[in-house]
């Protein structure tokens, strides 16, 4: 009993917070609650980024869904990214059962299903508000990122939009950028050349092929218009609660580049466009990323730094991030520095890598007198967890063994029907879903290829018709000119003839006087 004593005091301590906080679960000795031993969760330092990790099946995702209702409980909007297509119900209310209230009796509380106002997002053809965002908005520098473009690359891109600003060519979706890359690869590559410098066709080459395989994997769905308004993720509902808007990308799983791709292209809207806040009772958005793994497997060393460097600044604006893996391994060490909240789900050794990672993951968290952490780890029940987080002051608290809330909305997707109607009712519906495709780079080099097409055809026409006249004029010269000939060598031939026939009439009268022949070259001797 004197530990237990202990062991609450030490978490009092811990996790008794001024201001706004939420009670998130009760501490835990020897698998048994400890009544007293009220988690909360401080609301202040919810900006400051957090982890969720485990083992499959060890209540993530649930973990994950109870953050997000004791955050629009408190007036924090949230945004979820549903990778496995479960945490839509979040929109309709829970189902009461033995184990739920068996929990709750354990928590000293009432359980009480809610549906929350949710607002659904896609970014491909799932049901939901359609998120896009222009390729000018993108910038030279995070598409050459996502790209994976090395130095000289980066810079023919930025060379690129230089060259559409200073052309008023609007960069909207990919097929302005592939036709920018065509038409300076032909046609207009002396006109760049003259003001930009050498174009490389190795370069341009190299950058389509990269777009192409960037298509490949369905951001043409994802570039364009009408651009999506991060500040629309920030609402309130009319009742006070933070809207939980639901990004489904259950079909983005084999397609990781797209997902990065819209994952920093946010982060950075985010951090461009948010004012600096400092520190705030409560942030202003938290946003959850569900399998986060798929974001850092397929980085590159630029986007990871990126991505890196965002997570460090973007707090101060208000905004916290939190991910949620199988192992605290998955994500970077750097980002994983930064991470405040820490809440660990059980692991699984099955081999002797999986010890190793455990031992590993221990080493993540604050040292303890109460548990041997890599041992425990293994031993959590489903809907435990380790949990450490900051104070106040920014200092981690004590390690605790937690039995967390279960959610109070349904555990579950949301069927078709109420998919539709959710989606149906939606004003952002109306205002992202209507596909718009303005005038931009690729209408008007277009235009510009047939324009310049048009008057090349017209030039060679009038070549061709001063081709034909000048040959008909010159063919009449030509048959006058052999008139006069024709009468010239008529004349000669007249003159020919009259010598020839004179010819022969003097020699028949020479030969009928007997002046031919041999006595002409006989008396020619005399």
């Amino acid at each position: 009993m004197a530990d237990i004593a202990v062991f609450t005091e030490s978490i009092k301590k811990g996790y008794s917070f001024k201001g706004e906080a939420a009670k998130i679960g009760i501490g835990m000795l020897n698998g048994l609650p400890v009544s007293d031993a009220e988690v909360l969760l401080p609301l202040k330092t919810m900006n400051r980024h957090g982890l969720i990790a485990g083992a499959t099946g060890t209540g993530k995702t649930k973990t994950l869904q109870v953050l997000a209702e004791v955050l629009s409980d408190n007036s924090v909007p949230v945004l979820l990214m549903d990778i496995k297509g479960d945490l839509s119900g979040i929109a309709a209310p829970g189902a009461e059962n033995d184990k739920i209230r068996e929990r709750y009796k354990h928590l000293g509380m009432i359980y009480q299903p809610v549906a929350y106002p949710v607002e659904l997002l896609s970014l491909s053809g799932e049901p939901g508000v359609r998120l896009r965002a222009t390729v000018s908005e993108f910038g030279p520098v995070l598409l050459s990122k996502i790209l994976g473009l090395n130095d000289t690359q980066a810079g023919f891109v930025a060379m690129i939009f230089k060259w559409c600003d200073d052309n008023q060519l609007p960069l909207l979706d990919l097929k302005d950028f592939i036709k920018v890359l065509q038409y300076i690869s032909n046609e207009g590559k002396a006109e760049l050349e003259k003001d930009y410098g050498k174009i490389s066709s190795t370069s341009t080459g190299t950058i389509l092929r990269k777009v192409v395989e960037l298509q490949q994997q369905g951001a043409d769905t994802f570039f364009g218009e009408k651009s999506f308004e991060v500040d629309d993720l920030m609402r309130i509902s009319d009742d006070g609660r933070g809207v939980v808007s639901v990004l489904r990308v259950t079909d983005l799983q084999d397609r990781p580049k797209l997902f990065s791709t819209f994952m920093l292209q946010l982060l950075a809207e985010l951090y461009g466009s948010c004012p600096e806040e400092g520190d705030l009772d409560k942030p202003k958005l938290v946003i959850f990323i569900d399998e986060a793994h798929l974001i850092f497997e397929e980085a590159s060393d630029a986007l990871l730094q990126q991505i890196e460097t965002i997570i460090k600044l973007i707090r101060s604006k208000g905004i916290g991030i939190f991910f949620c893996t199988q192992n605290p391994m998955d994500v970077p060490k750097d980002v994983l520095g930064q991470l405040g909240l820490k809440i660990q789900h059980a692991l699984r050794a099955f081999t002797a890598a999986d010890r190793k990672v455990i031992k590993q993951a221990a080493e993540n968290y604050p040292e303890t007198e109460f548990y041997k952490t890599d041992e425990l780890l293994t031993q959590l029940g489903i809907g435990e967890a380790l949990v450490t987080m900051l104070n106040e002051k920014g200092i981690p608290t004590p390690l605790v063994h937690v039995l967390l809330i279960s959610p109070r909305s349904r555990m579950d997707i949301l069927s078709e029907e109420k998919i539709g109607n959710l989606v149906n009712s939606s004003k952002l519906a109306k205002k992202y879903n209507q596909s718009t495709d303005s005038e931009s780079a690729y209408e008007m080099l277009t235009a510009k290829l047939e324009e310049a097409a048009g008057v090349a055809e017209k030039e060679a026409a009038e070549k061709e018709a001063a081709r034909t006249e000048k040959a008909k004029t010159s063919g009449r010269r030509t048959k006058e000119d052999k008139s006069v000939l024709e009468e010239m060598l008529d004349s000669s031939a007249a003159r020919q003839v009259g010598r020839t026939a004179a010819s022969v009439i003097t020699r028949t009268l020479l030969g009928a006087l007997g002046l031919g022949g041999k006595t002409t070259r006989k008396r020619s001797l005399w």
